[in-house]
């Protein structure tokens, strides 16, 4: 843990998440909080004697907190006996991507890249639309994961992924340029609208589970429902919406995965290719890099029950840029 030592007696101080909090009860019925803390460098388990609301303040998981106590060697683990813990205040200068996994770019600067182009269509009408979705969404599309788990299931992940996806789309319009690039780019965008209303999401930017509307309606079709309601709303002409609702419905490609239908145009097909290409590479690399070179991950249930291999021949790359 990056905490800060300030005296020989094991004492520390510093930020940190927490992962885990649960109220107990000493044997002679005493509250006390049993606590899992993490920053960038790892995890300990930490313990908050005689916790008393009034005195101490109220927390939750996937808070980011200011904790002083004294470490100790428990069970042959290091353990925290917090002293005194604090939520973090903006004067603290604490930002949560350092806390949590995150894109590796900033919401607004990955959304700012998007808008960018979705202002360069020559379509007006699909041009109104993903700018109308994008002001109804903002707050939320800068910090909402793409996944509970599994790929891009990080602070920032659903503008990672759809920029992702843009990118992608990019390349394949320039081999193939009779596709209809607007058509296709405002499906990439809008595709995950909805999973701002599926996830249940801490202000960490991490899920900790389905919203009963994501379970009962799922992102696909509430993805449709928001662009009928805004679309009509605003004077998209019906064809157009319907054209974006299939992409929406359709980008899973088969209904065993969730799909209403199959794609049926180019650019729906199109959508579903990237969508699942950009998810695997990210599932796959973040796999990999967990193992040694020369070594198997244990089998992927969500890669068709694969087992991954590292060659170790990954090239040695400078941070990565915002495209």
């Amino acid at each position: 843990m990056n905490f800060s030592q300030f005296n020989k007696n094991g004492g520390v101080e510093g930020f940190c998440l927490i992962k885990f909090l649960e109220r107990k009860y000493t044997a002679k019925g005493l509250p006390y909080l049993d606590m899992i803390l993490a920053d960038s460098s790892g995890e300990i388990s930490a313990k908050l004697w005689d916790f008393r609301e009034e005195l101490h303040g109220s927390f939750a998981t996937n808070q980011l907190v200011k904790v002083r106590g004294t470490l100790s060697v428990y069970n042959d683990n290091d353990q925290l006996r917090v002293e005194k813990m604090r939520r973090t205040i903006d004067s603290d200068g604490v930002k949560i991507e350092d806390y949590v996994p995150s894109a590796p770019f900033e919401g607004e600067q990955m959304l700012a890249q998007i808008i960018e182009i979705a202002q360069g269509f020559e379509d007006k009408e699909l041009k109104k639309l993903v700018s109308s979705v994008i002001d109804e969404y903002r707050d939320k599309l800068l910090y909402y994961p793409a996944a509970v788990k599994l790929h891009h299931a990080v602070r920032g992940g659903l503008l990672y992924h759809t920029l992702s996806i843009l990118r992608l789309a990019q390349g394949v319009c320039e081999v193939y340029p009779f596709v209809d690039r607007d058509l296709l780019y405002s499906g990439i965008i809008l595709h995950d609208i909805a999973k701002t209303e599926e996830f249940n999401v801490s202000e960490t930017g991490i899920a900790t589970g389905y919203t009963v509307d994501g379970t009962l309606i799922g992102h696909l079709v509430r993805g449709a429902i928001a662009i009928e309601q805004i679309g009509s709303k605003i004077g998209i002409s019906s064809q157009t919406l319907m054209l974006v609702e299939h992409m929406l419905i359709s980008h899973h490609g088969e209904p065993e995965f969730g799909a209403a239908v199959r794609p049926m145009y180019l650019e729906a097909e199109i959508l579903s290719e990237l969508d699942l290409m950009d998810a695997r590479i990210f599932e796959i690399a973040q796999a990999v890099s967990s193992i040694e070179t020369g070594e198997f991950t244990p089998r992927m249930w969500s890669l068709d029950n694969r087992k991954l291999y590292n060659h170790g021949r990954r090239c040695i790359s400078p941070e990565p840029k915002l495209f």
